[in-house]
């Protein structure tokens, strides 16, 4: 029987979505093949040994009295579970050998690279993309950068960097220079829409830009697509293929992290009526995507199909879509007749395979 440990939390905006995919992929794995090692981090970025997925459910997991690290010795490929003593010092120390781990972080120190990293050093396998697919996936900007040389249309956009903002009239003049409004503001850096912000005119730009600033660094100023928001799952190492194409049908104005999950009027649609052309043009930019970024495992790539035009429009690519209850990414495979179970075994698979 493989170990295989469950990484979830963590220190981004997603960690209450991180848990609820935990919960669906250790109920999906294969009991009789895999033993099950929960390591939750809490936002203040504690690793801790969760003893059941009842804590998870409930939240009691963050009161863990147990640590649990994975060491980033690569002759080792362990765990080490230990108690705090109140001095501080580790007690009741063990190690335990670990067969791969699966990443159900979303987000910033878990989707970006980092973590990826660590296991890397770790020589430990894990599921999804690697250090560069993650890092650059993770960075809105640079995924920009790297889809404009493929010839794939996705919105016009203008960057603007924390420190221009010192300076918000010469910020506000850059983008208008370039944007008309209405226009979208994000951090270049942050998942489930969160610090995204719709600004009409320029009081709201300028207050969206602080928002954004507040998440990171890098902000990332895009023209507005009007149309119907679309998703695609890919699945797979070399030659990774797409699955078809998802709608979502936001109940807010847009699809923020409220309206995907705290609103229940918004829905997604496994099977939306489209132009014809549209669910293979989808399905053809989406793997591209994926072999540009150098993804390998899972993504879900994001785009607009553009009221009156019908054109296809890339928003973003996420290298650790959502596992939850009313996630797309699952959804989509499960309309291809691949099951929760089946597609957690696969991503498994791929992890040892790489």
């Amino acid at each position: 029987m493989k170990k295989v440990v469950i990484l979830f939390g963590g220190q981004s905006s997603e960690h209450e979505v991180s848990c609820m995919s935990a919960q669906t992929i250790v109920k999906a794995l294969d009991q009789k093949k895999y033993e099950v090692m929960l390591i939750g981090i809490t936002k203040a970025g504690e690793w801790l040994y969760v003893d059941s997925v009842e804590q998870i459910r409930d939240g009691s997991w963050r009161r863990s009295n147990k640590s649990a690290l994975i060491s980033p010795d690569a002759g080792m490929k362990s765990v080490l579970v230990f108690k705090k003593t109140e001095a501080g010092e580790m007690a009741n120390a063990a190690l335990i050998g670990v067969d791969v781990v699966f990443p159900a972080l979303h987000g910033l120190y878990g989707e970006d690279g980092t973590v990826q990293g660590l296991l890397e050093l770790a020589g430990i396998p894990y599921v999804g993309c690697g250090v560069l697919a993650s890092a650059v996936s993770m960075d809105k900007l640079y995924t920009k950068l790297i889809v404009d040389t493929l010839g794939i249309r996705q919105a016009k956009y203008v960057p603007v960097m924390k420190h221009e903002l010192a300076d918000m009239e010469a910020a506000v003049a850059k983008v208008e220079q370039k944007l008309s409004y209405p226009m979208f503001i994000k951090p270049s850096n942050a998942g489930s829409s969160c610090g995204v912000t719709k600004a009409h005119d320029r009081a709201e730009l300028e207050k969206g830009l602080q928002i954004a600033a507040e998440h990171d660094r890098k902000i990332l100023v895009e023209e507005t697509i009007v149309g119907r928001e679309l998703e695609c799952a890919v699945l797979g190492g070399i030659g990774a293929k797409a699955s078809g194409v998802g709608e979502v049908l936001a109940a807010a104005e847009f699809y923020d992290y409220d309206a995907k999950y705290n609103n229940a009027e918004s829905k997604t649609d496994i099977s939306p009526e489209l132009p014809e052309g549209v669910s293979e043009k989808i399905a053809d930019e989406a793997e591209r995507i994926f072999a540009a970024v150098d993804g390998f495992g899972l993504s879900r790539v994001d785009f607009f199909l553009e009221k009156d035009t019908n054109e296809v429009v890339f928003n973003e690519i996420n290298t650790l879509p959502g596992f939850t209850a009313i996630s797309m990414y699952p959804m989509l495979w499960a309309a291809k007749g691949i099951s929760k179970e089946t597609l957690v075994e696969q991503l498994l698979e791929l992890a040892f395979t790489r």
